[in-house]
């Protein structure tokens, strides 16, 4: 007992040595981040909605790629059909030896004369910067050639979730202001994807409380890389600082660079806080975050090159107000590796005073106590924060879980910090260029794409289908079991065709009118009879290892995934007008007939001779 007392507390000397330093930078941060919370808690932001019927400036809408092509097609289509604004272009940057995000783009290209591929004459992976650089020049090139002119760029990434105003916001407050940074939040996810939901707690944090804190209090505010709208005189002063370069392009995170620089060039910036009366969607950029561990872990350490070191390296710690804000930015490069410190002395303060009272062996683990106390009022406090934002974006089950996101949050940010500092090391040393890190990208399904969309009737009107006189007079007359859709095209107002072309905008899906005699019975027997009469989908062709599916509605998510069970090739459906459905039908089952018959002939042949 002697022996095992004194090895416990040779063990609590060295805890105890260590213990020091850890307290004072757990009191020091502590108190920075109760102060932050105060004034969140003292001082709302608000910003009141724009005037209705504003002039629509042009707005350019800047896209990098770098292997986007799963992604971009998905995303320029939702997106278009989303936003409630006219008069803006899509510039969408990708490599020469990236030929698959070419040919995505260019696929959206074709169809929509408002988006532009913007080439980079060099090969890639270069920076984001880089890329961001060479789409604005292509935006010279189109203005050049049309004589036309942006006055704002708004910067988006390959997997965003435009919101369908936010547009209507910039452009009305990029007149009283050359910089805008619009909220950003990470789509909801099950409660099981641990690492997404950090990205979920993080950003519901930070866009919550931490932005809106920095800019009450007068911060530079660091652009998001998304959802940033800069006014054209902006992105000009800052071509002319650095020899036409906009973004600064040997900066792994250009954003966070654009917003200081901008901020020492004088110019007003502005974070539109998040507002949960849009629509009963948060004025925000949604997207999904990288869901796997080592993604997540490439695109912090890229996040931590850029914000800690590159940034440290560039503008010291700044002047003024600027030093706080640095040192907000920056305390994680100590603060994540000690707090993997402070958590292991955490656990071993609870085990030593476990084992002193139950064993009695004197010896020092007392003196965590208030260690234990401080760390568990802080931690409460800040958890709280934590959860009550994340509880706004994704209800109180999901923010509960943020308890156990903690562990694994401070082991992914301590590594990530590690790595950063390893990689911008070496690349000094060797006098190499950091370069763009790729992460994993993904899109919405439809049904989660659904909540985004503009309302079909808008559309229906926006596009000229019917006039908003049709469209009160229908809905005068709507009887009760019918939609409203159902009843345009009953009442003549609207027709199948029309409705099918109005369906596809909406849900950014092809439409087309079959010709019966395509319809093979052999592709048709592609799904089982009862999917077919349950859920009016239709085989109709095989290409490639494709499954063109007929459809007279959109599909669920799960219907599609009820029809993805059912065949091993990749279904995509095409919707079509239901007249032209229930030809294709009648087609088959006349086919279907005339086989049979034929097979009964044939048999009764067979008997007579």
């Amino acid at each position: 007992m002697q022996t095992v007392a004194a090895w416990l507390n040779s063990v609590d000397s060295v805890a105890g040595a260590l213990l020091v330093p850890v307290a004072v930078w757990i009191l020091i941060s502590a108190l920075d981040d109760l102060f932050i919370l105060t004034v969140w808690l003292l001082r709302r932001p608000h910003v009141k909605p724009p005037p209705p019927n504003q002039v629509e400036r042009p707005i350019a809408i800047f896209v990098p790629c770098w292997h986007e092509a799963p992604v971009i097609g998905k995303m320029l289509e939702h997106n278009m059909s989303a936003i409630r604004y006219r008069n803006y272009h899509w510039f969408v940057g990708a490599y020469p030896n990236d030929p698959e995000t070419q040919r995505a783009v260019e696929a959206v290209t074709a169809r929509h004369p408002n988006v532009h591929l913007a080439l980079a004459p060099h090969d890639g992976p270069t920076s984001k910067a880089d890329c961001l650089n060479w789409v604005y020049q292509r935006m010279q090139l189109f203005e050049k050639e049309t004589g036309s002119r942006f006055e704002v760029v708004l910067q988006h990434d390959a997997e965003d979730l435009v919101h369908p105003r936010s547009l209507e916001w910039i452009n009305y407050y990029t007149r009283f202001f050359a910089m805008i940074q619009t909220p950003v939040f990470a789509l909801p996810t099950p409660v099981h994807q641990f690492t997404h939901g950090i990205y979920c707690d993080d950003f519901a944090y930070s866009h919550q409380v931490e932005l809106p804190v920095r800019y009450i209090l007068g911060g530079f505010v660091p652009s998001a890389g998304v959802g940033t709208a800069y006014r054209r005189d902006a992105l000009e002063a800052l071509a002319q600082t650095e020899s036409n370069c906009v973004f600064a392009p040997q900066c792994l995170t250009e954003d966070y660079e654009n917003g200081y620089r901008l901020h020492r060039l004088g110019v007003k910036q502005l974070f539109i806080p998040a507002l949960f009366d849009m629509d009963e969607l948060p004025l925000a950029t949604r997207e999904f975050f990288p869901q796997s561990f080592y993604s997540a872990y490439r695109q912090r350490t890229r996040w931590v090159t850029g914000i800690v070191f590159q940034a440290w390296q560039r503008h010291g710690w700044g002047k003024g107000k600027d030093r706080y804000w640095f040192w907000r930015d920056r305390k994680g490069v100590v603060g994540n590796p000690l707090g993997l410190l402070a958590n292991a002395l955490f656990l071993y303060g609870c085990a030593t005073e476990a084992v002193h009272l139950m064993t009695g062996i004197p010896f020092g683990g007392q003196v965590f106590g208030p260690l234990l106390g401080v760390a568990a009022t802080v931690g409460i406090a800040q958890g709280a924060a934590r959860m009550y934002c994340s509880a706004r974006l994704y209800g109180w089950r999901f923010a509960a879980f943020g308890v156990l996101r903690m562990a694994p949050a401070n082991l992914l940010n301590s590594l990530a910090t590690i790595e950063a500092g390893r990689r911008f090391l070496r690349a000094k040393l060797r006098n190499e260029p950091l370069v763009w890190v790729k992460t994993e990208h993904a899109y919405p399904s439809i049904g989660a794409l659904q909540q985004h969309k503009r309302p079909l009737v808008e559309i229906l009107v926006g596009a000229g289908y019917l006039t908003e006189e049709q469209l009160q007079a229908a809905a005068s007359t709507l009887p009760a079991a019918k939609t409203l859709e159902d009843h345009l095209v009953a009442t003549g107002t609207l027709s199948a065709e029309d409705l099918c072309e109005a369906l596809s905008l909406h849900h950014h899906m092809p439409a087309a009118q079959l010709d019966p005699a395509m319809v093979r019975q052999a592709v048709a027997r592609a799904l089982p009879a009862q999917i077919v009469a349950e859920h009016h989908v239709l085989p109709v062709a095989i290409e490639e290892g494709v499954l063109h599916v007929a459809t007279t509605a959109v599909p669920t998510d799960a219907v599609q995934e009820e029809i993805r069970r059912l065949t091993s090739l990749n279904p995509e459906f095409v919707l079509v007008p239901a007249d032209n459905f229930r030809m294709l039908c009648e087609h088959l089952l006349e086919a279907n007939r005339r086989l049979e018959m034929g097979q009964e002939r044939g048999k009764a042949a067979a008997a007579g001779t």
